[in-house]
C-alpha cells in the first residue's frame, strides 16, 4: 500500500528548468520554511548537453561558465561578419558543470528532499497536487512540472518543428580554432534536409564543440548527422586528422503551440511551460527568467503563476514557423538578412523578446516582405 509523503513543493523533472527553480528557490533565501521535493527518474552524471546564451550582466550560473566570448561569428554562403556584441557577453555552460553545481547546493538544504524514481502520474486536487512513483505518492500545495508526457496536438495556425542536433567536441594536433569568437551560426552546409547550419564553440585553440543544427520536421538517420559533421569539419575547417573527445545528442520542440501554463495546482516550466523560444530553441535564459518570475510570486504569497511573454513576440514567432514549416523561403535566407542588416544587440534583445517597437520594426523591415506578409495575414 503506498504511502502519501507531504510537502509544500514538489518539483518534477531535474534537467535544466527544475534545477534552476530548485537554485532560484534557494539562492532566494526567503523560502527556507518549505518543504521541497526534487524528484526525477535518474541521477544528471552524464556532459549530455551545452547551453549557450547570452547576457548584459552577471547571473544565477556566473561561477560555472566554461567559455565565454565578446564576438561571434555569422556565416552563409553570401555574407559572413565578425559581430561585436557589447554589451552582451557570449556565454557557455556545461551540462556536467551545471549538474554538479546544482545538486551541490541543493543537497546542503535541510529543507529539500532528492528522490530517484519513475513519474507515473501527476494529477491536480482543489488545493493540492499529487505525484505518483512506482513506490511512494507525494502530495503538495503546487508541483512544478518539467515533464511533457506526450506531444501537443496541434491545431490550425499551429506547427511543431524539431531542432535537432549531434555535436562532437573535437581535438586537433595544431591549433586552428579562433579561440576569441565563436561560430554562431554557418549557413555553409547542404541545405537539402531543410534549415541547417553548424555552431562551433572554440575552448582552446586545439579543442571545439562542433554542432549540426537543422530545423526540421523530421529528424535524419544518425549517420546523417554525422555525414553532415565529417563533411563540415574537412570542407569548412579544413581539419583532416582530429580525436573525438565527447558526443552530445539533442531534440528541442519549435512550436508555436500553447503550453498551458497550469492545471489546478501544477504549474509548468521548462518546455513543458513554454519557456523554449518557438522561433530559434533557445531556452536557457527563458527559464532563468521564468524561475526567476515564479520565485518572485512564492514570495510574496501569490499564485506562482508569472505574466506570460508579450503576445506580438508569439505572433512574429508563429510567422517564422509559418514560412519554415511550408518551405516558403530558405531559413538561411532569414537569418543571413538579419544580421546583415541590423545590429547584432537588435537582433539578440529580439531573439530574447526583449527588444523595443522601434527595434521590431527595423528588423521586420530586413526581411523579406511578401513572404512574411502572406504568412503573417496566415496568422490572423
Amino acid at each position: 500500500m503506498n504511502t502519501t509523503q507531504q510537502y509544500d513543493y514538489i518539483i518534477a523533472g531535474a534537467g535544466c528548468a527544475g534545477l534552476s527553480l530548485a537554485v532560484h528557490i534557494i539562492q532566494s533565501g526567503k523560502l527556507a520554511d518549505k518543504k521541497i521535493l526534487l524528484i526525477d527518474k535518474s541521477e544528471k552524471k552524464q556532459n549530455d548537453r551545452t547551453w549557450c546564451f547570452w547576457e548584459t550582466q552577471p547571473g544565477l550560473f556566473e561561477s560555472i561558465i566554461y567559455r565565454r566570448w565578446n564576438n561571434a561569428w555569422f556565416h552563409s554562403n553570401s555574407f559572413s561578419r565578425k559581430l561585436e556584441l557589447a554589451p552582451y557577453e557570449y556565454k557557455l555552460v556545461r551540462g556536467i558543470d551545471f549538474y554538479e553545481y546544482c545538486f551541490d547546493i541543493i543537497r546542503q538544504q535541510p529543507n529539500v528532499d532528492i528522490v530517484f524514481d519513475d513519474i507515473l502520474s501527476i494529477e491536480t486536487k482543489q488545493h493540492s497536487a499529487v505525484l505518483q512513483t512506482s513506490a511512494c505518492q507525494f502530495e503538495a500545495t503546487y508541483i512544478f512540472n518539467s515533464i511533457l508526457f506526450e506531444k501537443p496536438v496541434v491545431k490550425k495556425n499551429e506547427f511543431y518543428l524539431l531542432q535537432h542536433f549531434k555535436g562532437w567536441v573535437i581535438e586537433t594536433k595544431q591549433p586552428v580554432f579562433d579561440i576569441t569568437a565563436p561560430v554562431l551560426m554557418d549557413f555553409q552546409v547542404d541545405q537539402q534536409h531543410g534549415t541547417t547550419f553548424v555552431y562551433v564553440m572554440p575552448f582552446s585553440a586545439t579543442q571545439a564543440l562542433v554542432e549540426y543544427t537543422l530545423f526540421t520536421k523530421d529528424l535524419l538517420q544518425p549517420m546523417q548527422y554525422e555525414e553532415g559533421l565529417k563533411k563540415y569539419i574537412r570542407q569548412v575547417l579544413n581539419i583532416q586528422s582530429y580525436t573525438i573527445i565527447e558526443e552530445e545528442f539533442g531534440i528541442i520542440p519549435m512550436t508555436n503551440y500553447k503550453f498551458p501554463k497550469s492545471d489546478g495546482q501544477i504549474v509548468s516550466i521548462g518546455t513543458a511551460g513554454g519557456q523554449t523560444k518557438p522561433s530559434s530553441g533557445y531556452t536557457f535564459r527563458f527559464i532563468q527568467k521564468h524561475s526567476q518570475a515564479i520565485v518572485h510570486q512564492l514570495i510574496k504569497g501569490d499564485d506562482p503563476l508569472p505574466a506570460g511573454n508579450k503576445k506580438r513576440f508569439h505572433f512574429y514567432d508563429s510567422t517564422l514557423l509559418h514560412i519554415l514549416q511550408h518551405d516558403q523561403l530558405p531559413g538561411a535566407t532569414i537569418f543571413t538578412d538579419l544580421f546583415q542588416k541590423n545590429k547584432p544587440q537588435q537582433v539578440l534583445r529580439f531573439l530574447d523578446n526583449e527588444s523595443s517597437i522601434q527595434d521590431e520594426v527595423k528588423i521586420i523591415s530586413s526581411l523579406p516582405t511578401w513572404p512574411f506578409l502572406k504568412a503573417a495575414i496566415r496568422q490572423f
